[in-house]
C-alpha cells in the first residue's frame, strides 16, 4: 500500500498538477491539506474518474482537508472531539478507514507568532488532536496520522535553527505537543530526502529558498507500530515542488508491505 500526504496550497490553483500527481505517483491513499475550497467546490468527479473515493472537509476559506482512497473509504469523521475554534471550529481534520488502516489527514494551525492568540489556539487544537487520536487507537491499532503539522520536530528539521529562535514552529510547547502525540505509541516515519541531506518538505516561495534548500520538515507521518513495522520506503517527493506554479510543500510518500 502507498500512502501519501501533501499540502496542495489550493486544490483550485493546483488541480492539473494534482491530477497528474495522482496518475504518476498512484498513491492508494492521498491525504490533502490546505485545499481552500468548500465541499461542493472540490473536484470530486475528476478525482473519482481516476479510481478514487473522496471525503472532503472544507468551508471555502484558507484551510480544508481531504482523503482520497483506492482501497476503501468508510467511517468518515470530520473534525475533532471538543475541537477548539478561532473563534469557530475550522476544517482542519478528517479521518476514515482505508483498507485496514485508520487514516487521519490533519492541517495544524500555523500559530503566527508566539505572542499571537492564534498560537494559543494552535496548542489547544493539538491537545484536541491528541485526545481524539487516543480515543480512536483502542479500536484502530492500525493507524496513521499525517499532514501539515506546522511544527519542525527538532532543530535538525530546520535549515537554520538560529533564524527561528523567536518564531513559531520550533518552540518548546509546540514540540512538547508533538511528543505527547507520539507518546500515545506512534512512530515518526522520517522520509529520505529527495535530494541532499535534509528531508525537508516545505520551502518558502521567496528568495530562491527551494533551490538553496532553505526548508523545514513540517509535513509528518505518524504511524502505530503495526503500520510502522511494515514501512518499506518513505521519501520526500521533491520533484513535485518543481516547475511552474507548485505548492510550497512537497508530498511525503510512504510504501507499506501490506
Amino acid at each position: 500500500m502507498r500512502i501519501a500526504t501533501w499540502n496542495v496550497n489550493s486544490v483550485g490553483a493546483r488541480l492539473p498538477r494534482l491530477l497528474d500527481w495522482l496518475e504518476t505517483r498512484a498513491p492508494d491513499v492521498a491525504c490533502l491539506q490546505e485545499t481552500k475550497c468548500a465541499v461542493d467546490a472540490f473536484p470530486t468527479a475528476e478525482v473519482e474518474s481516476l479510481g478514487y473515493q473522496v471525503a472532503v472537509h472544507g468551508d471555502g476559506r484558507w484551510n480544508g482537508v481531504a482523503l482520497l482512497s483506492r482501497v476503501g473509504l468508510s467511517e468518515v469523521r470530520t473534525g475533532l472531539a471538543e475541537e477548539p475554534g478561532f473563534p469557530d471550529p475550522e476544517a482542519r481534520s478528517i479521518a476514515a478507514t482505508c483498507g485496514d488502516i485508520r487514516v487521519h489527514s490533519v492541517y495544524v494551525p500555523n500559530g503566527r507568532t508566539p505572542e499571537d492568540p492564534h498560537y494559543a489556539y494552535k496548542l489547544r487544537w493539538l491537545e484536541a488532536l491528541r485526545a481524539t487520536t487516543a480515543s480512536e487507537l483502542a479500536d484502530h491499532p492500525h493507524a496513521v496520522v499525517c499532514g501539515d503539522f506546522n511544527i519542525a520536530p527538532t532543530d535538525a528539521d530546520v535549515w537554520d535553527p538560529a533564524l527561528f529562535v523567536s518564531s513559531t514552529h520550533v518552540t518548546a510547547p509546540e514540540r512538547t505537543a508533538l511528543a505527547e502525540l507520539l507518546g500515545l505509541g506512534l512512530v515518526d516515519v522520517v522520509p529520505r530526502p529527495g535530494k541532499g541531506p535534509n528531508p525537508f518538505t516545505y520551502w518558502d516561495y521567496r528568495a530562491g529558498a527551494f533551490y538553496k534548500d532553505m526548508g523545514m520538515r513540517i509535513d509528518l507521518v505518524y504511524a502505530t507500530p503495526p503500520v510502522a513495522d511494515t514501512v518499506r520506503d518513505a521519501w520526500v517527493d521533491r520533484e513535485t515542488r518543481k516547475g511552474k506554479g507548485p505548492s510550497d510543500h512537497a508530498p511525503v510518500i510512504v510504501e507499506l508491505d501490506r
